[in-house]
């Protein structure tokens, strides 16, 4: 998102971006932005309006007050920090949880301003990573809720193909849905290529380290291949399944696996410059399945190969565009073997990478992710202006 603004901004736009203090993933709030210290920043040349709300922890009960917070005090700075004439559009970039488009909607009818939903994350399909029973009374209830919000958007946009399906089965939306993918930030396209044998094959998992990730089961794999002492596994990231995963791999006494914690965007070339491949994996979940992790495109981007263990949109494209070996979610006995067979086969290192990056040329660049995102808006506004006038 951050890249997402700032270039939006440089292309002669006007951004002004409202969100809530940080505290993800550590759960806690820096010292810098409490007692409304850091409110209003300037990010890239993009303002930045902060809202108060109350800190994640580390329960599922901070969690809720987390959520529920944001989408109540963020409406104050959002009437009062952020005048009307400085925006045309609303655009609501979606993850969890979906109250956090609350804002948006007040601003939609109390200004007449269009709203645009960029949906990365599905509710109420995203509670039951979270073990809430989707045939349960509470689920049903954040169901109508989640459908209200949702049928709010002028034009609700896609991050995954597969998310449709979702939206209009089983929410039973009528919005109009386009599809627009994300893309990699341009760092991730200047990687250094591992051409040459090594005396380790280094793999690198980049990103969150939570519930769904299932990096758990990338330990799992580590402890099948401990005897094989030149394979590395890198776990560069952090999140609320971190601790777990680290005594996992202290359980096991493994010496093949390498937690780098979390590092700024700025950093990860490093990382991505060692990669011999790239490694995604996710919990076994239909919901989660639709979901294709921003991550991903990255890996592409970097024209390496990458390995799976993951369902649905993913575990497709690995396929579709022949850049590694994919196994279904949690298959951590055939995931070893993949990385196994991946190891023998270095003849076909080179043309895995060269795949990943032609499909992300082809199916994931930034130049048409801004040109289709400008058509959106520019139409969506049209389109909602002209309606006005009937």
């Amino acid at each position: 998102m951050n890249d997402i603004a700032t270039e939006y901004q440089k292309r002669g736009n006007k951004v002004t971006v409202l969100t809530g203090l940080p505290n993800y993933p550590t759960g806690v709030i820096p010292q810098e932005y409490k007692k409304k210290k850091n409110r209003i920043q300037i990010y890239n040349d993009v303002k930045v309006v902060r809202s108060f709300l109350i800190e994640r922890g580390k329960r599922l009960s901070g969690l809720a007050l987390n959520y529920v917070s944001f989408a109540l005090a963020s409406i104050i700075p959002a009437l009062t920090k952020i005048p009307k004439k400085d925006y045309k559009i609303i655009l609501v970039y979606q993850v969890s949880p979906v109250s956090m488009i609350i804002p948006g909607i007040v601003l939609k009818y109390l200004y007449k301003k269009p709203l645009v939903i960029y949906c990365h994350d599905l509710w109420p399909a995203s509670l039951t990573t979270v073990g809430i029973n989707d045939k349960g009374f509470f689920y049903k209830i954040v169901k109508h809720i989640s459908r209200f919000i949702y049928s709010q958007a002028d034009e609700l946009v896609i991050s995954s193909k597969s998310f449709e399906m979702y939206l209009r089965d089983e929410l039973h939306l009528k919005n109009t849905v386009t599809y627009l993918p994300v893309y990699a930030e341009d760092l991730f396209g200047d990687i250094q290529k591992n051409i040459n044998p090594k005396e380790t094959l280094d793999l690198v998992f980049a990103g969150n380290i939570g519930e769904i990730q299932g990096v758990e089961d990338i330990i799992e794999t580590a402890n099948l291949l401990k005897n094989a002492k030149d394979i590395i596994f890198h776990i560069v990231g952090d999140g609320t399944a971190h601790s777990n995963c680290v005594d996992l791999a202290k359980k096991y006494s493994l010496n093949n696996v390498v937690f780098h914690g979390r590092h700024p965007i700025e950093k990860m070339k490093e990382f991505y410059d060692k990669a011999d491949a790239f490694l995604v994996s996710m919990k076994k979940n239909e919901i989660v399945s639709y979901t294709l992790p921003n991550k991903v495109q990255s890996y592409l981007a970097a024209g390496k190969p990458v390995l799976g263990m993951i369902d649905g949109e993913t575990n497709s494209i690995i396929h579709e565009s022949d850049c590694g070996y994919c196994v279904e979610a949690e298959n951590f006995q055939a995931f070893a073997e993949k990385i196994i067979e991946f190891k023998r086969n270095a003849e076909k290192h080179q043309e895995f990478g060269e795949n990943a990056k032609r499909y992300y040329e082809n199916n994931f660049s930034k130049k048409d992710f801004f040109e289709k995102l400008d058509q959106i808006l520019q139409k969506t506004y049209r389109r909602v202006k002209e309606n006005e006038h009937v």
